[in-house]
């Protein structure tokens, strides 16, 4: 093994480690690594740089524009009410509402559908006295097994493709992967409808737990009669920096102030609304003029009356506000919200709000006006868990547009008249000159974020492949799956992408897999096709922790999941998706 072979793989073992330990966002981390293998002289900038024009990666920007457009249809909500029906919240309603979300999201960005149904579901489990926990992990799970289904179900499948094709290999048909997902496929769902509801913990939503244990975070306060307060801002007072209390609200008479600027004027009778640490509360005692009520119970929904109004939000995995503290993220005056708690993990953090740094997978409640939701909607920073509002949904004629356009992309595409690349730009084109998105609006459907990260990760794939480190890898698995032949490789493959795609991210797991399993297929002597299928599922069937992909880490929160509970239900799926994926792969491609 050469010595530019022994760096790559050395590279890429701190870039792993540094994923998993969360040192930073996940495509700098990406991006980090792909300029050291750069400035070492390992990759020539053209080579490093070829991620940024492969057709997959371009493909996946272009349907972040056609499934925004669709998404902000209220059809898709309306689909999920349907399906959910009226009745109770048994185990018959699991495959009601995985059976549409999973064929949703075959055709349709698996992450947005998950945000948008998220909500959806817990307002059905709370008119139905259902443990929004029940349904939460099979949304994610149908998300995923339809991302499976076809090509553009995923980034995963488009990356690959766009591998398979830079190699003048012919790539994947719009159904190749359906052979061997959709017996998974329904199989999951099948196992989610018995064996795993039952498996299913019945949990507190972020939601109730933070309606529950209000008490244990809010306080509230006065201005006194003839208090030296009165007339003095909010900075002068001295209670925008207390030690372990924020002030999220001002109640001055019928008028509600939230978020609170710092240039507010203080009034007699006005109430001060705290939360944070109430164990610092002696600050409260300590500043004059002012009266600490701490009889009073104060309930969430006292917030929330008038213009104030409460929002929940998921921090993503991607999202820049990640690693830094709310303070830090100046997020009261960036997005004129107070936040009054941040969930993790099913518990509440017990620290000061403002110092608190942030995680993705982060629930946090915020008290804002009623625009708030309306204007972050759209939010790549993080996800609302807000129902939609159906009077502010897109014209029926604009939301017919783009699901007629989504169809006819998905013809074009699967029966070869244009390639999928030129399927999807042509679909953009249409959506833009019908006026059923703006350029403005196109360029906020898409992740930037997201499409950095793979292109960095195909370029450290190239690494790979041009130092032989990738033939080095195979040679290895190869040897130790000698003894039960191919399908112990195809098996060995599958399983080294999935580990990959629970502790970094589905898309750099696909991308370090591809040249190990080309290199793999060539000493096995097996058509290559049949290993990036295997990988292209393996990479997206990730169903036991929350973090290995982001429609898990969604409902972490909201749910009120612990991270055992993906194992205890997400460990017999993931063996029932290998199995079935390797025996359908051995079967068809060797």
């Amino acid at each position: 093994m050469s010595w530019e072979a022994i760096i790559v793989i050395c590279t890429i073992v701190i870039m792993l480690i540094c994923l998993m330990k969360e040192v930073a966002r996940p495509d700098f981390i990406v991006f980090c690594a792909l300029a050291f293998l750069m400035f070492t002289g390992i990759l020539a900038p053209a080579d490093a740089l070829i991620g940024f024009s492969n057709e997959g990666m371009l493909t996946v920007g272009l349907l972040f524009i056609v499934a925004g457009a669709v998404q902000q249809s209220g059809v898709l909500n309306q689909l999920v009410y349907s399906a959910l029906g009226k009745k109770d919240g048994s185990s018959s309603m699991i495959p009601r509402m995985m059976v549409p979300v999973s064929g949703l999201s075959a055709f349709l960005n698996n992450t947005p559908i998950v945000v948008m149904f998220t909500p959806v579901i817990k307002d059905w489990c709370k008119k139905h006295n259902v443990a929004p926990s029940k349904f939460l992990i099979p949304l994610s799970y149908a998300a995923i097994f339809g991302g499976t289904l076809t090509l553009i179900g995923t980034s995963t499948n488009l990356i690959i493709h766009g591998l398979m094709l830079d190699q003048d290999m012919a790539g994947f048909s719009m159904f190749q992967l359906t052979a061997v997902s959709l017996p998974a496929c329904i199989l999951g769902i099948l196992y989610l409808s018995t064996v795993g509801y039952k498996l299913l913990p019945v949990r507190k939503s972020s939601e109730e737990s933070f309606t529950e244990h209000a008490k244990e975070y809010l306080a509230q306060s006065r201005i006194t009669e003839a208090s030296p307060l009165i007339g003095k801002t909010i900075e002068e007072a001295g209670l925008r920096n207390l030690k372990g209390l924020y002030l999220i609200e001002v109640i001055s008479g019928t008028e509600r102030i939230a978020p609170v600027p710092g240039y507010y004027q203080l009034k007699e009778k006005d109430r001060l609304i705290f939360t944070g640490l109430l164990s610092t509360i002696v600050e409260l005692h300590q500043v004059k003029g002012l009266r600490v009520e701490t009889g009073t119970d104060i309930e969430l929904d006292e917030l929330s009356n008038g213009r104030a109004v409460l929002n929940e939000v998921v921090i993503p995995s991607q999202s820049p506000l990640a690693y830094s503290t709310l303070k830090e993220n100046q997020f009261r005056s960036r997005f004129q919200a107070g936040v009054v708690a941040v969930h993790r993990a099913q518990s509440r953090i017990q620290n000061k709000v403002g110092d608190i740094v942030l995680k993705p997978g982060d629930t946090l409640l915020l008290l804002s006006d009623r625009e708030f939701a309306e204007k972050h909607k759209e939010s790549k920073l993080f996800y609302l868990m807000n129902t939609t509002d159906q009077n502010e949904l897109v014209p029926q004629k604009k939301s017919l547009i783009a699901l007629f356009t989504l169809v006819g992309m998905i013809l074009l595409a699967s029966t070869n008249v244009l390639s999928m690349f030129m399927s999807a730009m042509l679909a953009v084109i249409v959506l833009i000159l019908t006026k059923t998105i703006t350029l403005e609006g196109a360029k906020n459907y898409v992740h930037f974020n997201v499409l950095i990260l793979i292109a960095c990760s195909i370029g450290i794939g190239a690494a790979l492949q041009q130092t032989g480190a990738a033939e080095f890898i195979a040679t290895y698995l190869v040897s130790w799956t000698a003894g039960v032949g191919i399908i112990g490789t195809i098996a060995a493959v599958y399983i080294l992408t999935n580990i990959f795609t629970e502790v970094i991210t589905n898309n750099a797991a696909a991308v370090l897999m591809f040249p190990i399993a080309l290199a793999s297929a060539g000493q096995v002597g097996i058509d290559p096709m049949g290993l990036f299928v295997t990988i292209a599922i393996a990479a997206s069937a990730s169903f036991i922790t929350p973090i290995g992909y982001q429609t898990n880490l969604i409902v972490y929160g909201p749910g009120g999941y612990k991270f055992t509970d993906y194992i205890k239900v997400g460990l017999p799926l993931t063996f029932m998706y290998m199995i079935v994926t390797v025996t359908m792969v051995h079967l068809i491609w060797v």
